[in-house]
């Protein structure tokens, strides 16, 4: 019997015996378990072309995309989070499966996005399987990752150098994303050089990547050369770096410093932490539901939401409120705010409509037309990813 017909037979005895369904326990929130279940749904409805192209989703507008987009490891994620919460056979088969879609990635040196594309779908497996072949693949991400390490600089370099932008050395504020996966690959490896890296570039993306005010810009670029920031630039959110402050940015620094205190316990992270969810969470131009525009200083505002950038900072908050600090209570209430909003009909998309994504009111690049008022991959991975936070969190409280 071939792999491929052992596959089917196993799915549809698992679907026979009434196993696709979330698992809550008894006092989980109603609205949190709802939510789960329309996540489930919709993932279950896209699995069959994603199974047939070995392509993987991003966005109703983008449709599947090969494993070399920056978004593939988005749903591999879901996948594995679908399992940790149900302990269904049936999505471990699935999330193995689609996993290994993004196999050839390891050795992608491209760009920095090697992080999104193996930390939420190898690194999730081996955290949810320990799955040994995982490893392999993991530690050689961390490699090509360290490539971009330019030690001059003390920066791992997001994109290749642009003579039309005048770029050299460009790096994102989303890169702080892709430090997990060092940290893993020091795990597995014992090889502290990955820790290094990732610790240097946190601490010099905090020291030019942020305004006085704790916001920033998308971009910073680097002079290989002299090793100091030559400025500060943009490629999504606002166009002028100076007011830009681009709401997924925000959030993807809130994140990045929240997981940076959690492995070193260095307060510097946690104090940037703080400081950029002070700057979110009480920002003038926050929307009541706690779901932001996509630019907190837009000149047009009221504008277009990005729902992606509010699950982000959910799944951060909750995080960096078991920190223990003084604003703790202020974080957890904040995130689960943002988490009821998010699991309301204006913005959780009902099975069988949305394109198959969970959530609404996405917005992908504002100024390049793209992706606006979309659905993005990533939105529901990380809404995903705060519900489970939300869910360890109270149960931990009982």
């Amino acid at each position: 019997m071939n792999r491929i017909y052992t596959y089917i037979i196993t799915i549809a005895l698992l679907m026979s015996t009434g196993t696709l369904s979330s698992q809550s326990r008894e006092g989980d929130p109603y609205w949190v378990v709802r939510s789960i279940k329309i996540i489930e749904s919709h993932a279950n409805n896209m699995l069959p072309s994603v199974l047939k192209s070995k392509k993987l989703p991003r966005s109703e507008e983008r449709g599947l995309q090969p494993s070399s987009d920056w978004t593939s490891g988005f749903y591999p994620g879901i996948l594995w989070y679908l399992y940790i919460y149900t302990n269904d056979y049936y999505w471990m088969i699935n999330a193995n499966t689609v996993t290994e879609f993004l196999e050839e990635e390891q050795y992608n040196q491209n760009d920095h996005d090697i992080g999104f594309r193996i930390s939420c779908s190898y690194g999730k497996g081996y955290e949810y399987t320990g799955n040994d072949k995982y490893k392999s693949v993991i530690l050689q991400s961390a490699k090509s990752l360290s490539t971009r390490f330019n030690e001059k600089i003390g920066i791992i370099q997001s994109w290749n150098p642009d003579k039309k932008r005048d770029w050299k050395c460009p790096v994102i504020i989303d890169n702080m994303m892709n430090l997990e996966l060092l940290y893993q690959a020091a795990e597995i490896s014992g090889d502290d050089s990955f820790k290094k890296i990732a610790l240097k570039h946190a601490e010099t993306t905090m020291k030019n990547h942020f305004k006085k005010d704790y916001s920033c810009p998308h971009v910073v670029d680097y002079d290989p050369e002299t090793g100091k920031a030559r400025k500060m630039d943009y490629n999504n959110g606002y166009n002028d770096p100076e007011i830009a402050a681009w709401s997924r940015g925000q959030a993807w620094a809130l994140y990045g410093y929240t997981f940076m205190y959690r492995v070193t316990k260095d307060k510097r992270f946690l104090e940037q932490a703080e400081h950029v969810a002070d700057y979110i969470i009480n920002n003038p131009h926050m929307p009541e539901d706690m779901v932001p525009y996509w630019d907190y200083n837009s000149p047009k505002i009221p504008t277009k939401r990005d729902a992606s950038a509010a699950a982000i900072n959910a799944a951060a908050l909750l995080e960096l409120s078991t920190f223990q600090t003084k604003l703790a209570d202020t974080y957890y209430k904040a995130a689960e705010k943002t988490l009821k909003s998010l699991s309301s009909d204006k913005y959780l998309a009902e099975p069988g409509t949305n394109g198959n994504f969970a959530i609404k009111h996405a917005t992908g690049n504002f100024l390049a037309g793209s992706e606006l008022d979309n659905t993005l991959v990533y939105a529901d991975y990380y809404f995903i990813e705060a519900l489970y936070r939300y869910l360890e969190l109270n149960r931990s409280k009982k």
